[in-house]
């Protein structure tokens, strides 16, 4: 698909929105899971960029973003210690 397609589609769903209004509680949902995995890729990039003078090397996928979106820093720690101590 063209981008023009995708852009228009996306339009039309934005303005049927707006005009039948949204659920509040599934945008709701949708808006703090969201948020979560963002904060979990931030997570692991941090961890990515100070980890790499210790050797440490956690890959950012689909599975370690949503453990460390959802568990947050105990996450993050955890995702560690299974490479430093799981994987050599």
């Amino acid at each position: 698909m063209s981008s023009t397609v995708v852009i228009t589609i996306m339009v039309a769903l934005i303005v049927l929105l707006l005009i039948v209004g949204a659920p509040v509680k599934p945008m709701r949902f949708i808006g703090q899971t969201t948020i979560k995995i963002g904060i979990g890729i931030l997570f692991l990039f941090f961890v990515n960029v100070f980890g790499g003078a210790i050797g440490l090397h956690i890959p950012i996928n689909l599975f370690t973003v949503i453990i460390s979106g959802f568990l947050g820093l105990f996450g993050v720690a955890s995702l560690a210690a299974i490479h430093l101590f799981i994987i050599p």
